[in-house]
């Protein structure tokens, strides 16, 4: 988003003040009043709860994504063999922080999935994940790191669930970090939303519109994420 940002204010537009946070937490700023303009969420479910309290317009779906595994060099897994990892009692866990960001949400839904593979692992894998992140009283990573490539860095898991977005961004931190592509049974997508905030500025509509033109589109697709709105 910040390169998305800069190409916009490139081609003379409004100046733009980003913040940065689990989308859960950005919301409830919103709904505490704190004058924000656009809001652009790693799910469905915060925008348009905004928009059905009255505080934004329509929400708009402007990328997608999907889950992986980030794991450490020393874990021989594979795709096939991920889930018994999982639920090894000797593995530890690290998701992000759900209901304050969605990627832990996410997460979790991998574990209802895995219900169905095995009896039991929903529980499992619910009761020893690791909320390591997006929550707001998870420890903060250094200024410019990527935060789940320094968990890693720093050994707080073994297995770790994020965006593969997020994935690749980490192991270009930490390059001894492998990605593991969840199997097909237990792959949870993840659909982005935007959303213009009521009373918001003008030019917020025009940064909207530009992140779902092909330029902003075309910028989002070069980090992994499926563009939606690119031919």
């Amino acid at each position: 988003m910040t390169e998305v940002i800069e190409a916009y204010q490139t081609q003379g537009h409004a100046q733009v003040a980003p913040q940065f946070a689990p989308s859960g937490l950005l919301r409830k700023r919103i709904e505490q009043g704190e004058n924000v303009d656009l809001f652009a969420s790693a799910n469905m479910k915060h925008p348009r709860a905004l928009n059905k309290e009255g505080k934004s317009g329509s929400v708009v779906m402007f990328a997608r994504n999907k889950l992986c595994a980030l794991t450490q060099p020393t874990i021989n897994v594979t795709s096939e063999s991920l889930l018994a990892h999982m639920l090894n009692n000797k593995i530890r866990l690290g998701t992000s922080t759900p209901k304050a960001d969605p990627a832990g949400d996410y997460a979790f839904k991998v574990f209802d999935r895995a219900e169905a593979v095995s009896a039991g692992a929903q529980m499992t894998l619910s009761n020893k994940a690791l909320q390591l992140t997006g929550g707001p009283k998870s420890a903060k990573s250094p200024d410019g790191r990527n935060p789940y490539g320094w968990v890693m860095e720093n050994n707080q898991a073994d297995i770790f669930l994020t965006y593969c977005t997020n994935a690749v961004l980490a192991q270009k931190e930490v390059s001894q970090l492998k990605i593991v592509q969840l199997p097909d049974n237990l792959s949870v997508g993840a659909n982005y939303g935007l959303t213009v905030i009521e009373g918001a500025q003008v030019d917020s509509t025009e940064l909207a519109l530009f992140i779902l033109s092909p330029q902003g589109q075309t910028i989002l697709a070069k980090y992994g994420f499926d563009a939606p709105t690119l031919p």
